[in-house]
């Protein structure tokens, strides 16, 4: 059995997405993916984007800055 946390939270202030991707960081080394390397694989991650859909004068939509996975084998 495994205890897992789903976030997803927007913030106004870039620092504070960075604080929270470095805190999820430093955290995800205790993190484990599920049956990693099987087809039915669950691959733990860490994104952090810049979300537009606030502003649809933009037409953009999210853009990843940093993402990082969680995996233990042997690329």
């Amino acid at each position: 059995m495994k205890y897992r946390v789903r976030l997803d939270l927007s913030f106004d202030n870039e620092a504070d997405a960075q604080a929270l991707m470095v805190y999820a960081k430093d955290q995800s080394v205790k993190a484990v993916s599920i049956n990693e390397g099987m087809p039915n694989e669950e691959i733990a991650f860490c994104d952090l984007e810049i979300c537009r859909h606030d502003d649809p004068s933009s037409g953009k939509g999210c853009e990843k800055m940093e993402r990082v996975e969680i995996r233990k084998l042997p690329a």
